[in-house]
């Protein structure tokens, strides 16, 4: 399908340049040689840039070190690890491990970030030992097929990163580039794709190679082709895919280059943060509280996981949530509150069984039979054929719950909650405004989906 004049002006600056190009591919066949020399395995490059599929200004190079399948996980690991630090170090590079399913050098060198990971050298993505052995069959799959629609795939790439859809992190829950490759492929280009896109409802099955060996609970199903057994898509909330199906709704009703390059998100500052606040008359919580010292494919779920279990523990004693949200960073995290209630009565209602259940009924009626005192105000009475007690509320305030020891008896991450009982701040209103988490809460403050905000900034320049 014949491009616009809007889409080729994007590809222009998106492609990447020829000595760009050269660079790259300069560095990535010296880390091959260096890897080979060695004489211990053989290396690949992987990835977008050895699809050639990649954006002008990416930096991230993928050397995979494949290793004889018959060789222990411990000695993969060790033997990897090694040789790959033994090439960083010939390069005179700065790296650190990192870990994924098993760990991995990531370095710096020539300007850029090269992963060298270790994996096994396996026949077919079937007989995978670690997930990263599929990898060298994505790569092989794709490179086969590509070429006529490499275009198709920037330009897809550049509107998911303008649109904050893009990446398969546990952050952004979003599209990965190898998933955008087989969307392209499978739809025959980017605007057929943006055309199914807006139909798209979930539980939407897409099987290039029509082989899929079981179901997936995920809204969006993408078989991977190399892997019937595997959705590429498993990361994609049903928030992103949606967030993708109004993108290309807006894009095709009103084609804009703020869709590949939207005008930045503008952090609020801490005055106009503290009259949004007040102007919606709801109250704002924040705990910050050191991020645990583990990955984000560690950390975020529990992060998520944390979240639920207080807004649920808030919910619970009357403090009704009107949105929640978190936010990691490297030293710090902070779970996000607006509260539409945070001061309540003494009194609490609570409801026992209904008359006519006379044992249930007898039971509730002999616990609060005898009760007086402070923590007791009336009852049991009758009121509709239920039975009603009115006792004290063990908090009254929102701060006083979140700065109690409760916080801690909720189902919060592992690694969240040794955290939270290392150190935790709770701060009310505009306190919950600090420099780090700016982005983060002027983002909260001023939610709307993707394509509603750049078309909302498209009128007002218009």
């Amino acid at each position: 399908m014949k491009r616009t004049p809007l889409e080729e002006g994007i590809l222009a600056e998106i492609r990447p340049h020829a000595e760009e190009i050269r660079h790259i591919m300069e560095v990535a066949r010296r880390l091959v040689s260096r890897v080979e020399e060695e004489g211990l395995t053989s290396a690949m490059l992987v990835g977008s840039i050895a699809r050639g599929t990649w954006i002008h200004g990416d930096r991230d190079l993928d050397i995979f070190l494949l290793f004889n399948p018959d060789i222990p996980r411990e000695d993969l690991e060790e033997k990897g690890l090694s040789l790959a630090r033994k090439v960083a170090v010939a390069e005179g590079a700065d790296f650190r491990e990192k870990y994924a399913e098993h760990p991995y050098i990531n370095a710096r060198i020539n300007g850029l970030s090269v992963d060298l990971v270790p994996c096994y050298r396996v026949e077919s993505a079937s007989s995978i030992k670690s997930a990263v052995d599929r990898t060298p069959f994505h790569t092989q799959y794709i490179c086969e097929r590509i070429k006529p629609f490499v275009d198709d795939v920037l330009l897809l790439k550049q509107f998911a990163k303008a649109g904050g859809i893009y990446g398969s992190d546990q952050m952004t829950e979003g599209f990965a580039g190898y998933l955008c490759e087989l969307l392209v492929l499978h739809y025959g280009g980017f605007r057929p794709l943006l055309e199914a896109a807006v139909q798209w409802r979930p539980g939407i099955l897409i099987d290039i190679e029509q082989h899929h060996s079981r179901t997936f609970p995920e809204p969006l199903v993408v078989i991977d082709p190399v892997d019937p057994g595997r959705n590429v898509s498993a990361s994609v909330s049903l928030t992103r895919m949606c967030e993708f199906i109004e993108l290309a709704r807006g894009y095709l009703a009103h084609p804009s280059r703020s869709f590949f390059f939207p005008p930045e998100r503008r952090v609020l500052t801490v005055d106009e943060a503290a009259d949004i606040i007040s102007s919606r008359g709801t109250s704002l919580y924040a705990i910050t509280f050191p991020t645990p010292p583990y990955i984000e494919d560690i950390v975020v779920p529990q992060l998520r996981k944390s979240l639920d279990a207080l807004r649920a523990m808030l919910d619970r004693h009357g403090f009704s949530v009107n949105r929640a949200d978190c936010e990691m960073h490297e030293d710090r995290s902070m779970l996000l509150f607006e509260l539409l209630v945070d001061e309540l009565p003494a009194v609490k209602r609570h409801s026992g069984p209904p008359v006519w259940n006379r044992v249930n009924a007898g039971k509730f009626v002999e616990k609060y039979l005898d009760t007086e005192g402070a923590g007791f105000f009336s009852g049991p009475f009758i009121e509709d054929g239920i039975y009603i007690v009115e006792i004290r509320r063990s908090y009254t305030r929102a701060t006083d719950l979140l700065h109690s020891d409760q916080v801690l008896q909720v189902a919060l991450g592992k690694h969240v909650k040794q955290s939270l009982e290392l150190a935790r701040q709770v701060n009310r209103g505009i306190e919950c405004y600090q420099e780090e988490f700016a982005p983060f809460i002027s983002d909260f403050l001023q939610k709307s989906s993707p394509s509603v905000w750049i078309e909302r900034n498209e009128k007002r320049l218009g």
